[in-house]
C-alpha cells in the first residue's frame, strides 16, 4: 500500500501537465486574435481618415484682360454724347493694374449762346475678377460686385426719383438706374448702367444739365445715350477674348510636302 502512493502522485502530476498546456495555448490564441482585430480596426480607421474628398475645381475665368477704357467707346459716340469734350480721347483714371481695374471719363460744355449751354459728362469703368479656389469663380465674384454696384448707385447721396429697370441686350445681365440730382444750383439728369459679362463688371454713368437758362436734358435722352455707350463698352470687353484666342495650328506636314516638291523641281533638268 505504501508503494502505490508515490506512483499515484506521479500519475496525477503527469495528468496535470496537459491541462496547463491547453490553458496556456488557449490564452495565447485568444490574445493573438484580439490583437489582430485591433490592428485591423486601427488600419481601416487610419485609411478612412486620410481619404478626404477634394474640393471641386472652380470654373476658370472667361476674361484674362481688360480693354483700354478710353478706347472702349467709339469716337463718334463720344462726339454725340459729349459735344465739345475737353479731351476727345478721354481722361484715364489711376490704376495699379489695368488688367484688373480701369476707367475713363469725358466732359464738355456746349455753349449755345443766348440759348444757354449744355453740359455732359460720361464715365466708364471696368472691374475684372480672377477665379480663386478659396474665393470662388471669377463669374461668381463678378456677380456679387454687380449687385453691390447697383445698390451703391441707388443709394447715391441726394438722388431723387430713383428708378431701376433691366438693361436688355447688354452682357449676361444689366440694370439701368436713373435719378435726378441737384448740383451747382442746376438740375442734373443721371443714368447709370451696371452690366456683367463673364467675370467683368462694367459701370457706365452718363449725366447732363442745362446752364444759363437752357433746359435740363430729358431722362429718356440721357438713358438712351447711356445704354448705347454701355453696349459698346461691353462689346470691347468681349473682344478681348477673341483677340487672345489661339490661332489655328499650321499644317506642318503640308508645308514640308510643298518644300520637298519645290526642291525636286529645282533638281530636275529642263526638257529640251
Amino acid at each position: 500500500m505504501h508503494r502505490s502512493a508515490p506512483r499515484l502522485s506521479r500519475l496525477l502530476a503527469c495528468a496535470a501537465v496537459p491541462v496547463m498546456l491547453v490553458a496556456v495555448g488557449c490564452s495565447s490564441d485568444s490574445g493573438s486574435e484580439s490583437d489582430g482585430k485591433k490592428n485591423e480596426g486601427s488600419s481601416s480607421s487610419g485609411s478612412a481618415d486620410t481619404k478626404k474628398p477634394s474640393a471641386p475645381a472652380v470654373e476658370p475665368a472667361k476674361f484674362s484682360d481688360l480693354p483700354d477704357p478710353c478706347a472702349s467707346i467709339k469716337k463718334k459716340t463720344i462726339e454725340d454724347l459729349v459735344p465739345e469734350a475737353k479731351k476727345k480721347n478721354g481722361t484715364a483714371g489711376r490704376s495699379n493694374d489695368l488688367s484688373i481695374r480701369g476707367n475713363c471719363s469725358w466732359n464738355g460744355l456746349d455753349d449755345k449762346g443766348v440759348k444757354g449751354s449744355q453740359y455732359r459728362w460720361l464715365d466708364v469703368g471696368f472691374t475684372r475678377f480672377d477665379s480663386d479656389q478659396s474665393l470662388g469663380s471669377g463669374a461668381k465674384r463678378a456677380t456679387a460686385e454687380y449687385a453691390k454696384q447697383i445698390a451703391k448707385t441707388k443709394a447715391s447721396e441726394g438722388a431723387e426719383k430713383v428708378a431701376a429697370e433691366p438693361g436688355k441686350g447688354i452682357g449676361e445681365e444689366a440694370s439701368v438706374i436713373t435719378y435726378g440730382l441737384k448740383q451747382t444750383d442746376e438740375d442734373f439728369e443721371y443714368a447709370t448702367v451696371v452690366a456683367r459679362t463673364g467675370n467683368v463688371v462694367v459701370t457706365l454713368t452718363y449725366n447732363g444739365a442745362g446752364y444759363a437758362g437752357a433746359k435740363t436734358p430729358s431722362k429718356a435722352d440721357i438713358t438712351k445715350g447711356a445704354l448705347k455707350a454701355a453696349k459698346e463698352a461691353v462689346a470691347a470687353v468681349e473682344a478681348t477674348a477673341e483677340s487672345t484666342a489661339t490661332p489655328p495650328a499650321e499644317d506642318k506636314a503640308g508645308d514640308d510636302a510643298k518644300s520637298d516638291a519645290k526642291d525636286d523641281s529645282k533638281a530636275s533638268p529642263k526638257a529640251s
